[in-house]
């Protein structure tokens, strides 16, 4: 029987080819593809953080600005208290105490309501570079996903855990994940923690001292207190501004790149 392609020799295999033929397709065709692992798992899939990041910029900017509405209700305040203490109690009208009372009340509504939209935002946020980051450098990362989450609802743990997570997305979304601490150096996740740390802090312990003030003398030590935790709380707000937009850009750029590399081969 002659080969079925070429038709001049004799075919010797099943195939119905002779051994020319048979070895010229054998080296023209294509590898087969070699069998991939899945990194981070058969659900992973790499979501752009740009949205959720301008949302939660925005939301800290209106933090900031209830931060300084709050401000200016404790000054009010502050000044009512000190005339309070130079001149006989009667030289303050009703009216006056009734609105430094309604300015406390309302700003402090605001701020309550702005950093918790704010937090539940910020939170979703973090989880999705989270997921990323186990895209972009998958053994990096030394907590699990759950853990950008769950890590903030933690007693004590929460001052460190949320960090260290985020000191392991910013090393797995520099352009070289594996470099030196060095390269693109995780400062900016240091300033952001620090500024949350000091501001949780102190805001308790300043709401504190408001809460227990009934002299006009520790009224005016409380606002005192109100007016420097909301000037460490706008400072916080900035920092994780900035944080919050260069990882945010970082991610963004990096998946631009097509660095990302969910499967490897084996």
């Amino acid at each position: 029987m002659l080969c079925s392609k070429c038709g001049m020799s004799a075919a010797t295999t099943a195939q119905d080819l002779c051994a020319g033929c048979l070895h010229a397709e054998a080296s023209t065709a294509p590898p087969p593809p070699a069998p991939t692992v899945p990194l981070s798992g058969p659900n992973a899939v790499l979501r752009s953080p740009v949205g959720l990041g301008r949302a939660v910029v925005g939301l800290l900017a209106l933090v900031a600005v209830s931060d300084a509405a709050a401000m200016g209700a404790a000054l009010y305040l502050r000044n009512l208290m000190n005339r309070v203490t130079d001149k006989p109690f009667g030289s303050l009208s009703g009216e006056e105490a009734e609105l430094a009372d309604s300015l406390m009340l309302v700003t402090s509504l605001a701020q309550v309501l702005a950093l918790l939209a704010c937090v539940v935002l910020f939170i979703v946020w973090f989880y999705r570079v989270r997921s990323n980051a186990e895209i972009f450098a998958f053994g990096l990362q030394r907590r699990g996903r759950g853990w950008a989450v769950g890590g903030w609802f933690i007693p004590f743990a929460a001052l460190w855990i949320p960090r260290g997570i985020a000191v392991d997305v910013w090393k797995a979304s520099r352009t070289d994940p594996f470099a030196t601490d060095d390269h693109q150096p995780h400062t900016l996740v240091n300033l952001w923690w620090a500024g949350y740390v000091v501001t949780w802090l102190f805001s308790r312990y300043a709401d504190r001292r408001y809460d227990g003030a009934e002299t006009p003398e520790q009224l005016v030590t409380a606002a005192d207190g109100l007016l420097v935790a909301g000037a460490i709380d706008i400072v916080a707000a900035v920092l994780a501004i900035l944080f919050v937009r260069r990882l945010t850009h970082m991610q963004h750029t990096k998946a631009l790149r097509g660095d990302q590399a969910p499967t490897v081969a084996v």
